[in-house]
């Protein structure tokens, strides 16, 4: 039930980066959440391998690198799905900075205080 929330709330996140920026498109909810599955799986999967290979210009950069690659792998998210539209490296840049602080912010009001 936890991935359920999980997705409803990335999915959103989505949507307020769509809303806010023009660098960037979803079609509806429906590619949303389809955009969402697929930039947790790239995430996942490909970000780390990124993050490993481009361990030497993080560190040079004192981890801003990291900025770069949560740029690349929301594009690479964009170009997978149909309805997800990245036209600027300005859009990817600024729509992975978005989507993560609205996923963080509406994390936080909908996680479990146990």
């Amino acid at each position: 039930m936890k991935w359920l929330i999980t997705l409803a709330v990335n999915s959103a996140a989505l949507l307020v980066a769509d809303w806010l920026l023009r660098g960037m498109e979803i079609s509806g909810v429906l590619w949303a959440v389809i955009a969402a599955v697929v930039l947790g799986v790239v995430n996942t999967l490909i970000r780390p391998v990124l993050l490993v290979v481009t361990l030497p210009l993080t560190a040079i950069t004192l981890g801003l690198f990291i900025f770069i690659i949560n740029a690349i792998t929301f594009t690479l998210a964009a170009l997978l799905v149909p309805g997800f539209h990245v036209y600027s490296f300005g859009g990817a840049f600024w729509g992975a900075i978005i989507t993560s602080l609205v996923s963080w912010l509406l994390n936080g009001l909908v996680s479990d205080r146990d």
